[in-house]
This record gives C-alpha cells, structure tokens and sequence, in this order.
C-alpha cells in the first residue's frame, strides 16, 4: 500500500476519533458524575465546561457527610436483575430431518458456550456498568490465539480458533450519530481502547511509540487517554501510566464502494490493519459491527442509554442536605452557643477545652459570666423533609423498602398482598431485564454465525443431556444451519422459585395432578420435586428416574428396531414416557417418511399395558 495511502487513513481515523470525542464530552461528564454518586462521592458536580468537580464547603463547621441510598438502589437492581438468564434454544430451519438434528446440535453449541466463556459472569459485569452509566456493549470476535492446540507450524503451536467475548464500558465506544437510537442505524462505530506497547507489537507485529498517559481519579473519572477503563482514586489524584498508546478500530458499514465494509486499526502514527470487516456476523452472512448493545433504560433519540442513577442524584442532594443540616442543629443543641463578654475570659483556654464537666471557669471580676445561649430545638420540617425525600427515592427509582432491606412492612399481613408487592417490584425491573434477554440473544445469534464463519474442522464438545447423561458430540460448521434463536424460558423476574413451589401446590389442593385413581403416580412425585427445584433429591426415587431415562432411550432407538419388554420395567413410566413421544411434533415428522415406526411403538405400548395388566391380576390373586 502507497505510504502516503497509509498516511492518509491514519490522519483521517485520528481526526475522526478527536471528532467524535468531543461531542460526547457533556454525556462522559453524565457518566463520571454517575459513578461519583455511587461510589459516594457526592458532593460533585458539573462546571460550565463540562468537567466534574468536587464542590467546596461553605464554613469550615459545615457537615458534608453522605447517606448513600444510590448505592443501595443500583445493588439491589443488579442482584434482580442477576436473576435473568434465559435459556436458549435453536429453532430447526423447516420439518426437515437435517434441519432439526442441527437444530438441537446449535443447540448444544450455544450450551456448550454458555458455561465454556462463563456468560453469566460477563452479563453480570456488564449489567454492573449499564446500570450506572446507562449502556454497555459486548464485542464478539474470532481469536486464531484460542481453543485447542491442533500442532506445531514452524515451531509454533496452532490452535483452532474460538471465539472472545469482551465487555466494552461506553467509554470505550463511538458511534457516528448520537442521535440513532440502535446500533442498525449508525453508519460506522469507533471502539478505542488503551493497550500497551508491547501487547500491540505481540498482536499485530508493529511497533508503536508509547507515551505517558494520565488516569485521574474520582473527580475527574477519564480512563486512559480518555477512553479503556476508569480507575477510581480519591479526590485529583493522577495516576501516570507509561509506555500505553491508544489502539483506534473503525468499523464501516457495507456501501456501494466498499461491499463487504471497511475496518481500519490505528494507533500511534501507525495503520495497524486495513481491510473489509472481518466479520459475517449480520443477517443472512452480510458484514456487520461485532458488537452488541445493552441499556437501562432507552431515550429517545439517543444512541447511549440512561440510568437510573441520573434520576435519583436530585434526591440525593437533597437528602443529603437535610441530613447534614439537621445533624448541625443537634451539634448546637449537644455542644451549645457560648457568648463571652470581650475580655472576660481566656479565649484561647475555652476555645481548646471548652466547658468540660467539673471545668473552674475564672472570669474577670465584675464581668459577665459566659452563658449559653438558647438553641432551641430541631425544627419538624427537617423529619418531614427526609420522611418524603424516602419516599421519592422508592417512587423515582422503583425499588421499594422491600427490595432494598429484605424486611416486609409491619402494617402487611396478608400473604397476598406481600406477593402483589413483590410483583410490583418487579414490574419497573422487567423492562430492564427484557433488554437483557435481548443482548443475550443477539449474542448466542453472534457466536453462531462466527461459528458458521470459522468452525470448519471438526471439533468435540461435551454437553449434559436432559437425563443429565454427559453426551459427547462432534461438529462443524456444516452442523450450523439456522440462528434462529428462540427463548425455552420467560422473563425471569415473572418466575421464581417460590412462585412455582405455589403454583404446585395450588394445583395439588385442586387435585389436578393426581391420577384416575386420585393417586399421584410415582412419575408425578419425581417432575413435582424436579420443577420444585429440588432436582437433587432424586437418589430418592432413583428408579423412577433410571426407568424414564430408559424409556426415552428406547424411544430414540426405535427407528433400529422395536424396543423389548423386560420384567422389570415400571409400565407406567414406560407408557408415559412412549405416549408423550407419540404425541411430539418430533416424532410426527419421522413418521411421515416411516410409517413403521408408529406401528413398532404402539406394539411396544401394547404389551407394556399386557403386562401391567397380568401384574395387577396377580397382585389381586395374592390379597384373595
């Protein structure tokens, strides 16, 4: 490529970098004032030039003591919104018989990556920064450098790629309109971060000079090079780090000149990478930003999201200043006014001891004592005040005393008005936790699609069957026909443990679960404890759960031949589990390309009943 080709992108990125940063100057000033709040330093505030100061003291007697209630709020947020880890399953492309094995082996690879990249503890950071700043992204990219080692090349151990899921602090991201609410409408996205020198030469083989770059602390929270990561230290403490430059990758939309996008990486004065964007990442295998958005709470015509600690910094203000200046009223009440009549006293004395019990207090002879003055008492305004300051941060935020304290209110007694308030709890929350559920399936869509992208050599996964049998599976990118991702659970927040323990026994009260005998079969027993979330205690019914695991084996195997009847089936296990197999839409679909397999497992249900029936006979005979 022509040197001054290079010069020329380099130049053009820079200066696009600097222009985008500088427009989101007043939102990073909301970001920073933000985590001020929650960490508690929050007598902060934002000057006219955009900037984050911490505000002075009036009088040096002033109380400025904080009473976090943000931290409080964000905490219990993230512990609900920790609840929300939906699980994903693949919808098959069509009825096809191929279509639906890959289907379920897409399936297993979302599975498989769920636990191998610990997604769950990813979200968890990422709800961390979204709920205090308003958005978080995560990048999904292809790493050559992970997975399995495959051999030696020159020397050099070659692994078979895997995918990286990194989370992008907002700092870190820019896109070319502020005012595109999705990440569809911008036409490219810058995502800056700060690396080191030497990670950059291991990385891309250049060498770039490094410069010493300023991490300010709390009142000034700009990461390094104002962008990566955001290191809180008290007050205006800097934190000087060398040897770090600033790795700049733009990603370009498709567009008549460029079809398959653009990516241009800088750092320095040096061009990293130029080329199309790496990624068939988009619908259909088009090019796309590999990147995936999250926020709190959505504005309107704003590409970065809001939080929920923007609201309540009003509040805590406020509170904050009521606190303090009725903790100032009760010092004057406790320690007392003095007046002293001008040379009556030592001063000096009186300042450093003041008047301490059993204190012989000498004054000039014919002077007036001190006295104290009258400091009357706490106004009630100030009790009223903090009372509907409370009260507002519970309305403006959505998380109620409940929520935060994990105490029920001495004036509810009903259990059904504790569940109401509980849901309505949850109701603020589940917009929220819906935008989640939405990230992370954009995600698993992300990993799929690379997958299909890179994944052509034959890998092995282990995966836990629903029988919590370990399965071991083999795949590769042809096993990948469809991302279409669909969610096997609803809002999590709706759901919870104790809400179905009530369920459960409602519809045991209403005997809706017993048998036609008005028993409940030992099967029943076994989902019962399994939806209960009691899934461990099944060492108890050990043999009802070895004879469905059983069963649905010999479902599977019926395409082989008809499965056998053995004496010591449990026939009613057995015929549950071949009647909800008959009944699956999976099983409609291999029967109509092979009708015998209908006939071989309704012979099958047949003598299971046979022999039911002559075990009962003769347990009869036995009590006569």
């Amino acid at each position: 490529m022509d040197e001054l080709y290079i010069e020329d992108i380099v130049e053009d990125v820079r200066r696009d970098y600097e222009n985008r940063r500088a427009e989101r100057k007043n939102i990073e000033a909301v970001w920073q004032l933000n985590t001020n709040f929650v960490m508690g330093n929050q007598f902060s505030y934002i000057n006219a030039l955009g900037e984050v100061e911490d505000g002075e003291r009036d009088y040096y007697w002033q109380e400025r003591e904080v009473f976090n209630h943000i931290a409080s709020i964000v905490e219990s947020r993230q512990a609900k919104l920790g609840r929300v880890r939906p699980k994903m399953s693949v919808r098959p492309a069509s009825g096809d018989d191929d279509d639906v094995r890959t289907a379920k082996v897409a399936t297993k690879i979302l599975e498989g990556s769920w636990h191998k990249h610990d997604i769950s503890d990813l979200v968890t950071r990422a709800t961390m920064w979204s709920e205090t700043t308003g958005s978080v992204f995560y990048k999904i990219v292809w790493d050559d450098e992970a997975g399995s080692n495959v051999g030696e090349v020159d020397g050099k151990n070659v692994r078979e790629g895997d995918i990286r899921i990194d989370v992008c602090s907002p700092y870190e991201i820019f896109p070319a309109s502020l005012a595109a609410d999705t990440m569809e409408e911008q036409s490219s996205i810058i995502h800056a971060k700060a690396m080191h020198i030497d990670d950059i030469y291991r990385k891309w083989g250049k060498s770039v000079e490094g410069t010493e770059t300023d991490v300010i602390g709390v009142s000034d929270c700009s990461p390094i090079g104002g962008l990566g990561f955001c290191t809180m230290i008290p007050a205006v403490r800097r934190n000087v780090k060398k040897d770090y430059a600033v790795v700049i990758e733009r990603y370009t939309r498709p567009t008549t000149l460029h079809p398959n996008g653009e990516l241009a990486i800088v750092a320095g004065d040096q061009l990293l990478y130029y080329g199309e964007l790496p990624y068939a990442n988009g619908k259909d295998g088009a090019r796309d930003f590999p990147f995936v958005k999250q926020d709190s709470i959505k504005t309107p015509g704003c590409f970065f999201g809001g939080s929920m600690v923007e609201r309540c910094i009003p509040i805590q203000r406020a509170y904050n200043a009521v606190k303090n200046r009725k903790h100032e009223f009760m010092n004057r009440i406790a320690m007392g006014v003095l007046a002293v009549e001008d040379g009556s006293v030592d001063i000096t004395n009186l300042e450093e001891e003041g008047l301490s019990p059993g204190k012989i207090l000498v004054y000039r002879q014919g002077a007036t004592p001190p006295m104290l003055l009258n400091p009357g008492s706490v106004p009630t305004d100030f009790s009223y005040e903090e009372d509907k300051l409370l009260s507002e941060f519970i309305s403006v935020s959505g998380v109620s005393e409940i929520m935060r304290t994990s105490s029920v209110p001495s004036s509810v007694t009903s259990g059904t008005a504790l569940q109401l308030l509980l849901e309505q709890d949850d109701t603020r929350l589940s917009v929220t936790a819906e935008r989640i559920r939405t990230a992370i399936k954009q995600m698993g869509q992300h990993i799929l699609r690379l997958y299909k992208q890179f994944a052509s050599d034959l890998r092995v996964m282990r995966s836990v069957g629903a029988d919590g049998v370990i399965e071991v599976i083999s795949w590769n990118n042809s096993d990948i026909s469809c991302d279409d991702i669909t969610f096997d659970t609803e809002n999590e927040l709706n759901t919870s443990i104790a809400s179905k323990q009530n369920m459960i026994f409602e519809l045991l009260r209403a005997g809706l679960l017993y048998d036609e005998n008005g028993k409940l079969s030992a099967n029943m027993r076994y989902k019962i404890l399994d939806i209960m979330g009691y899934g461990g205690w099944e060492t108890v019914y050990d043999s009802q759960k070895l004879h469905a695991i059983r069963a649905q084996k010999e479902n599977l195997g019926v395409a082989k031949a008809e499965p056998e009847v053995y004496e010591f089936d449990d026939h009613g296990i057995h015929i549950s589990e071949h009647t909800r197999y008959l009944l699956s839409n999976e099983f409609e679909q291999l029967c109509s390309k092979n009708e015998v397999l209908r006939e071989r497992i309704e012979n099958h249900v047949r003598a299971h009943k046979t022999h039911m029936k002559l075990l009962e006979e003769t347990t009869v005979e036995k009590q006569i």
